[in-house]
This record gives structure tokens, C-alpha cells and sequence, in this order.
């Protein structure tokens, strides 16, 4: 049994490291399971504008607790794995292409815009991931992590996720700064969710054009939500 384990567990070390398959699908699995969250996420963003102190209540749930830390340490480690291994591929593929990249000035009309300018999007939706930590995570998981540490700080509005909402988005800065990031994040997720699922096997003629369809229509959705929240409140903040 353990020999067999062993050779299993070469055979994955040499198909992920080594394979630009393995890397592909496991740039596949970490996009879908962000795109998991991200759908949680933007649902959650929607209580929001239809009542604070149930916003407010799903916050406390979801604050320091195991279940919530536990989630964020996944959370985290999908991140990381799913930048490391498009660094990678993106650096393998500069590589495979060698001086030809520099010969053609025009990009082929076969070859779509998201798809050339996946890591340059994935660098604009990081620094937006960055942001969105610092105006929420930082000021609310963070504080509570650091004040059962020990540390003397104040944890009054850990959970008033209503109030960094419409503080975040009453300015116009970020407001403009977070939209920008959306469509970054549109065209990243319009691609990467219909080429996750034809790295995983769902290539074929007949679905391939159906896929491409709902992934547009999915990041559509998933996005729009987002900017719905962010656009209301920052009327909100205009009217009051």
C-alpha cells in the first residue's frame, strides 16, 4: 500500500508541477472555487441594501469565529495558489512563444482580448482584492483577531458592516477606484469561467459555445450585483 501511495504521489508531484495540464487544472479548480465565494460574497453585499442589521447580523456570524477563520485560511490559500499558477503558466507560455511574440503587432481575430490580458487583469482585480481588504477585512476580522491576541483595540464596530459600506462608497474615489476593478474583474471572470471548464474536459463542439454564453451571462450577473451596492449606496450618500 505504501508503494503505492508513493507512486500516486510522484505521479501528481510530476502531473501538477510538471505538466501544464495539471497546472491548467489546478488554475481551473482555485478559479471555480473563487468564483464560489465571490457569488456568497456578492449575495451577501445584496442584503445590504435591503436591511443593515441583517447585513449587520450575517457580519457578527461570520466574524471570528472557527468556522469563519477556517474559511478564510482556504480562502487565502486558493488565492495564493491560483496567482502562483498563473504566474507560471503565463511565464511557460512567454517562454513557449520566444521571439515570435515581438513578429506580429496585430493580435489574431480568433485569439479574444480577456484572453491575451489574463494576468495584466488579474494584477488590476489583485490590487483590488488589496483595497477591498483594507476598507473591510482590516477594519473589521482583523481587529476582532487582534483583540483575542491580547491586543487593546476597539471592537465597537466589528460588526457594523453596514456603516464601512456606506463610509467606503459615500466617497467618490473609491467608488470610481471599485467599478474599475469590476470591469477588470467582468472580463477576467467572462473568460476564466468557460476556459476552467474546458481545461476540465468540457470542450466539445456542442457545449463549448453554451458555456462561453452563461459564463458571460454569470460574470454579468455576479458583477452587476456588485456594482448595484455600490452604485445605491453612493446615491445614498448623495441624498442624505
Amino acid at each position: 500500500i505504501n508503494q503505492h501511495l508513493i507512486q500516486f504521489q510522484d505521479f501528481m508531484n510530476l502531473f501538477i508541477l510538471n505538466s501544464s495540464i495539471g497546472r491548467k487544472l489546478v488554475m481551473s479548480i482555485t478559479g471555480l472555487f473563487l468564483i464560489l465565494f465571490l457569488t456568497f460574497h456578492m449575495c451577501m453585499n445584496l442584503v445590504s441594501l435591503f436591511s443593515a442589521e441583517t447585513y449587520n447580523m450575517i457580519c457578527e456570524f461570520l466574524g471570528a469565529n472557527w468556522y469563519a477563520l477556517v474559511g478564510t485560511a482556504i480562502l487565502a490559500a486558493g488565492s495564493i495558489i491560483h496567482i502562483i499558477y498563473a504566474l507560471i503558466l503565463s511565464i511557460q507560455n512567454r517562454k513557449a512563444r520566444g521571439n515570435d511574440r515581438y513578429e506580429v503587432t496585430s493580435r489574431p481575430k480568433s485569439v479574444e482580448w480577456a484572453s491575451q490580458n489574463m494576468l495584466a487583469l488579474g494584477v488590476v482585480v489583485l490590487a483590488f482584492l488589496a483595497l477591498h481588504l483594507y476598507h473591510f477585512w482590516a477594519k473589521m476580522q482583523l481587529v476582532e483577531l487582534q483583540y483575542m491576541a491580547g491586543a487593546n483595540v476597539d471592537t465597537s464596530m466589528v460588526t457594523n458592516g453596514a456603516y464601512y459600506i456606506q463610509q467606503t462608497f459615500s466617497n467618490p474615489v473609491n467608488v470610481v477606484l471599485y467599478l474599475i476593478a469590476l470591469c477588470a474583474l467582468w472580463f477576467h471572470l467572462s473568460h476564466g469561467f468557460w476556459s476552467a471548464l474546458q481545461s476540465m474536459g468540457l470542450d466539445n463542439k456542442t457545449w463549448f459555445n453554451r458555456v462561453k454564453n452563461i459564463g458571460i451571462v454569470y460574470a454579468t450577473i455576479l458583477v452587476g450585483g456588485f456594482a448595484i451596492v455600490i452604485i445605491a449606496f453612493f446615491i445614498k450618500s448623495l441624498c442624505c
